[in-house]
């Protein structure tokens, strides 16, 4: 249990069955009534963000999430598909709950799963993945004054904006929260 002081950022805890993140923490000290603690708390199933305000010695539950390394075995385009790879227990998100893991992860590769209740809530992706060009056009020369960009098919299938040195088989770094080209992944 928590007391509402405890209730820093980053901390895990369970309102109503559901699992938050606490985002933002305010505290207010009151004369002689004590303390008011402010959170904004995050559903760590819906992605709902919501204002919460404690008092003084109340107790606030914790939630228990584990986080599991897990294979990406596949998506069919409905379900995303993974496995423990030591015990071969396999888990299932929605892919709704789940689209970014085909755009950036290729099957086999590791991703950490986050549990609630021994079910899957979540996907914690890498921040950078490390993708091959399938396809870029060559670039013009004499086009290579400004910053120009250009499109490049990644082997995912993703299509992501890069600079116009880049070539059809080089790999690059890619940010999984926005898409962008980050740089050249280091050989």
């Amino acid at each position: 249990m928590y007391n509402p002081t405890d209730l820093k950022k980053g901390a895990v805890i369970q309102i109503d069955g559901q699992p938050y993140r606490v985002v933002e923490y305010a505290q207010k000290v009151m004369g002689r009534g004590g303390s008011i603690v402010n959170v904004r708390v995050k559903n760590l199933i819906t992605g709902a963000v919501i204002p919460k305000t404690y008092k003084g010695q109340e107790k606030i539950e914790r939630a228990e999430v584990s986080n599991q390394t897990a294979q990406f075995l596949y998506s069919d385009g409905t379900t995303v598909f993974f496995m423990n790879p030591t015990s071969f227990e396999q888990f299932e998100l929605p892919l709704t709950d789940a689209e970014d893991v085909p755009k950036y992860i290729l099957e086999g590769q590791e991703v950490q799963l986050q549990f609630f209740d021994g079910k899957v809530i979540a996907v914690d992706l890498p921040t950078s993945v490390a993708l091959t060009v399938e396809y870029t056009e060559n670039v013009v020369k004499g086009d290579t004054t400004s910053n120009v960009q250009k499109d490049a098919k990644m082997e995912t299938g993703i299509t992501v904006k890069v600079p116009a040195f880049i070539k059809t088989g080089d790999v690059l770094k890619i940010d999984t929260r926005d898409g962008s080209y980050v740089e050249r992944a280091k050989e």
